[in-house]
């Protein structure tokens, strides 16, 4: 039985992408990345992911990643802009493998547009299936990624640090600066047209 993990990275910032990815383990591959560490993203530091993530391609694991930027965030809210993003992660490595049996996906949404059949939405399937657990280092890796990017292009905000998320680091910033091209309007409940509005608080819109 083919088993499919899905995980997003970057529900909680304020700033950024959402980045959600798919990942199919065979049992070898399974047994040698368990091995080496394999574990939820959030129980591993940026070090061992990075470290995990090489192993993932070197071992020639199957996995697809799509991010939903923060403008689409804004517009669909971040929920939206989320499962969005599993379903064409999902679809990306449907193309990429024989066939799924089974879809599980961190947390307690389904994913619009696929068989609901196949899907099982278990919470904290992060830290209990392996192929989610793939999953949620190929996301949370990527999304870093971008956000050191995202860092050199807007230095003051440090994105390469806090990675978009809220830390008092961040508001203080938003506090002198206002957002960036980057941030999440929507989180923050900005008017669009008054954006230098730096006495408005970011709160984040889901954990």
């Amino acid at each position: 039985m083919t088993v499919a993990g899905v995980d997003e990275a970057g529900r909680g910032p304020i700033a950024g992408p959402v980045m959600a990815a798919a990942a199919i383990l065979t049992p070898p591959q399974f047994r040698v990345l368990l091995s080496e560490g394999l574990n939820d993203s959030k129980k591993l530091s940026e070090r061992s992911r990075e470290r995990l993530f090489g192993r993932i391609r070197e071992l020639g694991v199957t996995w697809s990643a799509q991010a939903a930027s923060h403008d689409k965030i804004d517009r669909m809210n971040i929920l939206r802009a989320t499962l969005w993003a599993m379903e064409l992660a999902v679809r990306q490595l449907e193309a990429r493998a024989d066939g799924i049996d089974v879809i599980v996906v961190d947390g307690s949404a389904y994913i619009p547009g696929l068989p609901r059949e196949i899907q099982r939405a278990v919470p904290r399937a992060d830290a209990k299936v392996p192929a989610v657990m793939a999953a949620s280092i190929v996301a949370k890796v990527l999304r870093d990624r971008v956000m050191r990017r995202l860092d050199r292009l807007y230095p003051d905000y440090g994105f390469a640090s806090h990675k978009g998320y809220p830390t008092r680091e961040h508001r203080l910033v938003l506090d002198m600066l206002g957002p960036s091209p980057v941030h999440r309007l929507s989180f923050g409940g900005y008017n669009k047209n008054k954006i230098k509005n730096a006495n408005n608080i970011y709160e984040p819109g889901d954990s």
